[in-house]
């Protein structure tokens, strides 16, 4: 089985290797277009600015491979930025254009208690269930209320909320932490930083690869 994580200079992947690995899959890190096509499950991994990574998937001819890999209905997931990316744009330094994955929008976090709760949003939090539940999706045997390590300061609003796999509060205010529609995964989260729970996310991941290409 193969698996890419696409690699357009942003962010630290070693992590999200790291995990494969220790799922007994040795994910390779690359941007050649034949390499993402002919994966059988595929990463956009990111941290940082939204307008920074976008303008890097543009550098390096990866919109439009993105968009034919897609079209596959072959497995796809988006971490962090990643997963924000697949939406359509972003207010993050103004507007900004995504992928448009995923029809809604990126803002900043809204902060209802500043005093005591700031930007970023760097901490450990809860998973709720969201619309149909989890089996089957990268969250399935994933308890409710498992905590996941977040760093971000914008978070994804879907236009339709039937694409919401999990919300997570923070500072008062309910947000999406993580999608699902189609072959399409995001988590606002990182998984691969996010220990044995996470882990698990990887391997679900990895098992949903299998099916996919094996069914």
């Amino acid at each position: 089985m193969k698996i890419a994580i696409i690699n357009y200079d942003i962010g630290n992947v070693q992590s999200i290797l790291n995990a494969f690995e220790k799922q007994g899959v040795n994910a390779i890190l690359t941007r050649k277009k034949n390499e993402i096509l002919e994966a059988d499950g595929v990463i956009l991994p990111g941290v940082g600015a939204f307008s920074y990574g976008m303008g890097n998937l543009k550098k390096y001819n990866l919109i439009n491979t993105i968009h034919e890999y897609v079209k596959t209905n072959k497995p796809f997931m988006g971490i962090c930025l990643g997963m924000q990316m697949l939406f359509d744009e972003s207010e993050e330094f103004g507007k900004t254009l995504g992928l448009g994955l995923i029809s809604g929008e990126v803002i900043k976090l809204p902060i209802k208690n500043s005093k005591f709760e700031k930007l970023p949003h760097v901490s450990w939090n809860e998973l709720s269930q969201k619309n149909n539940g989890w089996d089957q999706t990268i969250l399935n045997e994933i308890e409710e209320n498992s905590d996941m390590y977040f760093v971000h300061s914008f978070i994804a609003i879907p236009k339709d909320e039937r694409h919401i796999l999990s919300t997570t509060e923070y500072s008062g205010y309910e947000f999406c932490s993580s999608v699902k529609k189609d072959n399409i995964y995001g988590c606002q989260f990182h998984p691969e930083k996010s220990g044995k729970i996470g882990l698990k996310i990887i391997n679900n991941f990895i098992k949903i690869t299998k099916e996919k290409n094996y069914e």
